[in-house]
């Protein structure tokens, strides 16, 4: 069986092109070496990854297109390209048509709606695309429950269609450290002792909340100190820090006491996951798909768009003084190797059934 990827890029991002870094990883350890190797297609190959070493890489030029075409242009171009690269069972990691199964980390529609935006032309595109592929998959993953419930209300997708599998995390780079390492990093990041500190890590300020958590929290009396990690922020205060971009952002997990969002649109939330498993819960909206996912000893939920939901949230978080968070607050196997044989175990009825049909079309 050759197996095939398609993603927008293969670099070091977020969403889907780190998802696809990890598939990558994962079937490498399965054993998909040599010949083989996983065909992967995308727009970009950033070949100082390790993971493009792994892969039988496909780079679909759409650069000299405008942009508005770049999406359908990859997605013909993609039906040669995995044709002639002998490939049975395409993944799709991004907008195809062509992928036998799809997967979901949201759906434009279901953006649309919770942001409140209005369709336009270029939306459009994206949802035909997002349409086609959803009819056109054996099957399709969906990355949490919200998600199985936006393919079946928002795309009409027949329950019997869709897989469950909630995206993988890597466990040896994601993990607790001893309370005296905890002690150094938080001096690293410039966290004084007495300051409990909300890790808010975030390249979209706006669509993770931070204008709802400054609300929230202004005038409140709160002792937190918000840290932003990512992209700086438009203004800081005694209450809003600027930490940098945090390329080990493992690191901040371990050195905050908790972490926020308050997103107006998270199909699952990765960093949630993430930072329980560095041992600090989190203070998450109900709309985060993640939560699902995570003990209630590891949370702290609030109704999204509520300020005073998030401020009671934060009240609750400080007067519990939680403890014991650890990796078992996870409820399924973050394993990548757990979710790639789950996708080889899709991919491979997948394979029998196109024999199957085959050789009885030849009879």
């Amino acid at each position: 069986m050759k197996v095939g990827i398609s993603a927008n890029a293969l670099k070091l991002s977020g969403g889907l092109e780190r998802y696809a870094l990890d598939l990558i990883r994962g079937f490498n350890a399965a054993g998909f070496t040599g010949e083989r190797k996983p065909a992967f297609f995308a727009r970009k190959i950033d070949t100082s990854q390790p993971e493009s070493g792994m892969v039988d890489a496909h780079r679909i030029n759409v650069s000299f297109l405008p942009s508005k075409l770049r999406d359908t242009y990859f997605n013909w171009a993609l039906k040669r390209a995995r044709k002639k690269a002998r490939v049975d069972v395409l993944i799709g990691c991004n907008r195809v048509e062509s992928s036998e199964i799809a997967i979901c980390g949201g759906t434009h529609i279901g953006f649309l709606a919770a942001t409140g935006r209005r369709e336009r032309r270029s939306d459009s595109r994206q949802i035909v695309l997002e349409r086609l592929q959803y009819q056109q998959a054996q099957v399709i993953v969906a990355h949490s429950e919200m998600m199985r419930d936006e393919l079946r209300t928002l795309y009409g997708v027949d329950d019997t269609k869709i897989r469950v599998l909630y995206p993988p995390v890597d466990g040896t780079r994601f993990s607790p450290v001893p309370n005296e390492k905890r002690a150094e990093l938080r001096k690293q990041f410039g966290f004084a002792d007495h300051e409990i500190v909300l890790l808010f890590p975030s390249s979209s300020h706006e669509r993770k909340g931070l204008p709802l958590i400054e609300a929230a929290l202004r005038d409140s009396g709160l002792p937190v100190v918000v840290a932003v990690a990512g992209r700086p922020p438009a203004q800081t205060s005694e209450q809003v820090r600027y930490i940098g971009y945090a390329k080990n952002i493992e690191d901040a997990y371990r050195a905050a006491d908790f972490t926020v969002l308050a997103s107006k649109y998270e199909p699952f939330g990765l960093v949630g996951i993430e930072s329980v498993m560095c041992g600090t819960p989190v203070i998450f909206p109900t709309s985060v798909g993640c939560c699902s996912a995570i003990a209630d000893n590891a949370k702290f939920t609030f109704e999204p768009g509520d300020a005073d939901g998030l401020r009671h949230a934060v009240q609750r978080a400080l007067d519990a003084k939680s403890a014991n968070v650890t990796a078992a607050s996870i409820l399924y196997d973050t394993r990548i190797a757990a979710h790639v044989e789950s996708l080889l175990a899709l991919a491979e009825k997948i394979t029998t059934l196109v024999t199957a049909s085959g050789s009885t079309a030849r009879a």
